[in-house]
């Protein structure tokens, strides 16, 4: 899979976003109910496979030192291939590289998956934090980031 960047703009981007806030939606079964916007300032990955877009994620600024992944999602074709892990990857090394000490980020308490991936990358458990306090189907999770020399 290659890995590129991407603007919030780009047509294969909103795609996969529309598709993942689809599945949430029904995964949640209705319950969660809550859109995310595209964020402006975000960095966006998307996974290239034969020349389509299969995959996403995204790095946002919370603060000077902690940023948020988010927008991760892989098409349901694709899964299981190591697709996920490899864009997570690709987002630590650029908010370790822009100089971000912390990682967060929030996923469903129904996305078994999801949960699994984060933990078996190394992220702990956190209380929701931001948009995500009060909503009962949040889970966050926090991971510190090595410090460049």
């Amino acid at each position: 899979m290659l890995i590129e960047p991407r603007t919030g703009a780009d047509p294969e981007l909103l795609a996969l976003i529309t598709e993942q806030q689809r599945e949430l939606a029904s995964a949640s079964g209705g319950g969660d109910g809550v859109v995310y916007p595209v964020r402006v300032g975000a960095t966006y990955l998307v996974g290239i496979v034969n020349g389509h877009a299969v995959a996403c994620g995204a790095v946002v600024t919370l603060d000077p030192d902690t940023a948020e992944i988010k927008r991760m999602y892989v098409r349901p074709a694709f899964r299981g291939r190591g697709y996920s892990r490899a864009i997570l990857a690709e987002l630590e090394e650029l908010a370790t590289r822009a100089g971000y000490r912390v990682l967060r980020l929030e996923t469903g308490g129904y996305l078994p998956v999801a949960i699994s991936l984060y933990r078996t990358a190394g992220y702990e458990p956190i209380q929701a934090y931001g948009e995500y306090v009060g909503n009962s189907h949040s889970v966050c999770f926090e991971k510190s980031l090595p410090v460049l020399a």
